[in-house]
């Protein structure tokens, strides 16, 4: 076991711990999921094997702590680049902008990593509130912009972003029925969706009526 080097043994657990994490977060980076194992982290601190079940029981484990010590950081950046933005559309595409920005970020793996995972109930509800957190940040920015359900259209909203950060992990030029483009089009393209929907900029008006023929019009 490596040598105590704080004034107590909680503290030093509290710096194993996130020694642990910082591990974490780097194999996460250099190779995603299938890269963080136990012998990994091992290897990276300097404890035994078993010592790293002395922290977590269990990779799901690793990844939830990452994302509560790293989600409220998300959410503060993401709040920042809302908070320059003078009007309720642009704090909309700041929502999504750095949601996609956050993601394609190598330090922020842990928080994409987390679909991948099975969790039990109570993990998903912690991860949960601490989503609802996030999507707060856009509901009054959606009321400004005169939603009726300014909550419902958050959530569908969230939807919309978590398709694009999968979108922007595929190959780009793939040959999958929905290929992928670069991230700055598959940004531009959500937040398109996001503030027109499927209408073009320049006709946010749905047609609801076929044009008559020329001969009756």
């Amino acid at each position: 076991m490596p040598k105590i080097r704080a004034a107590t043994l909680a503290e030093h657990r509290q710096l194993q711990q996130a020694a642990l994490l910082d591990a974490a977060r780097s194999l996460l980076a250099e190779g995603g999921m299938e890269a963080l194992t136990f012998p990994a982290l091992a290897a990276r601190t300097g404890l035994a094997r078993s010592s790293v079940y002395e922290y977590f029981r269990s990779r799901a484990a690793v990844v939830e702590t990452l994302c509560e010590v790293d989600f409220p950081l998300w959410a503060a950046e993401i709040e920042a680049g809302m908070a320059v933005c003078d009007n309720p559309a642009g704090r909309v595409e700041a929502y999504v902008r750095g949601q996609l920005t956050l993601a394609g970020d190598p330090r922020h793996r842990a928080i994409a990593a987390i679909s991948a995972l099975e969790l039990d109930e109570a993990a998903r509800e912690r991860i949960r509130a601490a989503h609802g957190g996030l999507i707060g940040l856009v509901v009054q920015a959606l009321e400004d912009l005169g939603h009726d359900q300014p909550r419902l259209a958050a959530a569908l909203l969230q939807g919309v972003v978590e398709a694009a950060v999968r979108q922007s992990e595929q190959r780009p030029g793939g040959h999958g029925r929905l290929g992928a483009g670069s991230p700055a089009s598959v940004a531009d393209a959500a937040v398109a969706l996001v503030l027109h929907g499927l209408c073009p900029r320049e006709s946010t008006q749905p047609t609801t009526t076929a044009p008559l023929p020329p001969e009756l019009s």
